[in-house]
């Protein structure tokens, strides 16, 4: 979850870029001493976003309070790119679905999943942090790469070329499935002990 400096650098880099977007946004977390870090249940828009910025993306631009079904979402043909905290379930739901990545790592093995898909598997380009934060210009300029430069149709080449392998690997009897099965079985073997 975001801090609302970071909404707000997000929602201009967005603007600025002039791409459509879908954005699931939700409310920076409220910490009390003490209390599990929890969202409010109410999410308002107008304290979390730059004044005036829905009114002046609504033609191109949806925000979506709080949950959307990520693999639907996805699987829709006209998703031209997707950010991802780098989580490896929506890496895979992303490559499955032929989807180009802006990979975004907010903490632990995020940031080498990110290595990994922009370095090895090609399939994403990376959104670079200053300082923690991450500022309106890169998010405008990565949009922007994604989705209209060269860089951006070589990453969607490779991620067109993985998403066979993927739907391979999630389906009965794939290694994702496989693999799942294994430790599942392990954790049983070990529970009689």
């Amino acid at each position: 979850m975001f801090s609302i400096d970071q909404l707000h650098e997000i929602a201009k880099g967005l603007e600025m870029s002039g791409q459509r977007f879908l954005w699931v946004i939700r409310s920076p977390p409220t910490v009390k001493r003490g209390e599990l870090f929890v969202p409010p249940d109410v999410v308002d828009l107008n304290q979390l976003l730059p004044d005036g910025f829905i009114e002046r993306t609504n033609d191109r631009g949806f925000v979506v309070k709080k949950w959307a079904p990520q693999v639907a979402v996805l699987s829709h043909e006209s998703v031209g790119g997707f950010v991802t905290h780098c989580g490896w379930n929506s890496v895979l739901e992303a490559t499955r679905a032929g989807v180009p990545m802006l990979a975004w790592p907010l903490y632990a093995e995020q940031k080498l999943n990110k290595i990994v898909m922009v370095k090895e598997m090609k399939v994403a380009l990376p959104i670079d942090a200053k300082d923690g934060k991450v500022a309106a210009e890169e998010v405008e300029k990565r949009v922007r790469q994604l989705m209209k430069s060269e860089e951006g149709n070589i990453v969607r080449e490779f991620v067109k070329a993985r998403k066979d392998d993927a739907a391979r690997a999630m389906s009965e009897g794939g290694s994702s499935r496989v693999a799942l099965a294994k430790l599942v079985e392990s954790w049983q073997t070990t529970r009689h002990l």
